[in-house]
């Protein structure tokens, strides 16, 4: 999803939920938009995602395409390397409210 089209998204829905995903051991973050059918879309420039290398960027591109709140995740890969069940969904577990 292009910025422009996540302003206007922003503009005409209010059910959806914006998520700053940062990899362990990355110093990049990205960002994706989750409507509430689960559909996911990452954040684009040009037909390519958008890296970030700082949070200071991703709050003033968020910014400046109205939002104001998003959820921080960090994907760490013990629990694949281990064999267990992911669990970077679950909002009391992995994700930490971002207001800016």
């Amino acid at each position: 999803m292009e910025v422009k089209e996540l302003k206007a998204f922003v503009d005409a829905e209010h059910n959806f939920e914006i998520r700053v995903i940062s990899h362990a051991g990355s110093r990049l973050y990205r960002v994706e938009m989750e409507d509430i059918e689960g559909q996911r879309y990452p954040l684009m420039r040009r037909g390519k995602p958008m890296l970030f290398r700082a949070l200071d960027d991703v709050y003033a591109e968020l910014k400046h395409a109205g939002i104001h709140r998003a959820y921080l995740v960090q994907w760490v890969a013990h629990d694949e390397v281990i064999g267990r069940d992911t669990h970077y969904q679950s909002p009391l577990t992995s994700r930490m409210p971002l207001v800016f």
